[in-house]
C-alpha cells in the first residue's frame, strides 16, 4: 500500500518545519518514491547493511536524510534572510541574529568541518518526522546501516555536497509479515531513563 500524495504533502511540511539550533536547517531530504529511485537507492547496499536492502524496493517511501559536513557563515545567512523576508526576524535585528552563528563557530574545526553539529539537527528533523508518522499511522523504519559512500556516489547531484548516514523507510506492515507490528515495546523503565526533580 503507498503513502498518498496528501498525507507524503504532509509529512514534506513537517520535515520543512523541523527545528534546528539557530534555526540553522543544514540538512537536504531526498524523498525516494519512484521505482528507478527505489532502484538506484537498493544499489547503494552492495558493499554493507544486506539486511536493509529489502527496505529500498519493498517500502512505500524512503526519506534519505543529509547533513551539511561544511555550513558556513554565508549559509547561515541565506536562513537568516529567509527569517526577515518571512516577517519572523524585524530587519534591524539581522546583524543580531547573525551573531548566533558562533554555535555553529564553536563546532567548527580549523578545516571548516562541523558535520557532526549538523548531523545533530537532522536527528531532530528525523524526530519529528517519526512522531508526524506515528500520528498519521504510518508504520517507519529508520536506518542508520546505510553506505553514505555509495548514496554519496549515487546521489551526489541530488545530494549537492550533503552527507546521508541515516534513511527511514515508511509505508504500512503487511499483515502476518511484520513479526514486530502489535508487539510491546521494549524499552526501560521509566525511572532508569528519566530524574525528576
Amino acid at each position: 500500500k503507498r503513502i498518498s500524495q496528501e498525507d507524503m504533502a504532509i509529512i514534506k511540511e513537517a520535515i520543512r518545519l523541523s527545528a534546528s539550533s539557530i534555526n540553522s536547517q543544514p540538512w537536504k531530504f531526498i524523498v525516494i518514491e519512484s521505482d528507478e529511485a527505489k532502484q538506484r537507492f537498493h544499489s547503494t547496499f552492495a558493499n554493507k547493511h544486506q539486511f536493509n536492502q529489502p527496505h529500498a524496493t519493498t517500502a512505500s517511501h524512503t526519506i534519505l536524510l543529509a547533513y551539511d559536513p561544511k555550513f558556513t557563515k554565508e549559509k547561515f545567512a541565506k536562513r537568516v534572510d529567509a527569517e526577515v523576508t518571512s516577517g519572523h526576524l524585524p530587519a534591524d535585528m539581522y546583524n543580531t541574529f547573525m551573531g548566533a552563528y558562533a554555535f555553529a563557530e564553536a563546532n567548527t574545526d580549523e578545516n571548516g568541518f562541523n558535520g557532526h553539529w549538523t548531523k545533530a539537527q537532522v536527528y531532530i528533523a528525523l524526530g519529528n518526522l517519526l512522531h508526524t508518522l506515528a500520528r498519521l499511522g504510518i508504520d517507519s523504519t529508520p536506518m542508520e546501516g546505510v553506505d553514505p559512500e555509495l548514496i554519496g556516489e549515487e546521489f551526489k547531484d541530488e545530494l549537492e555536497g550533503h552527507v546521508c548516514e541515516v534513511a527511514l523507510a515508511i509505508g504500512y506492515h503487511k499483515d502476518g509479515e511484520d513479526y514486530n507490528h502489535g508487539l510491546p515495546k521494549a524499552r526501560m523503565a521509566l525511572d532508569d531513563v528519566i530524574t525528576t526533580l
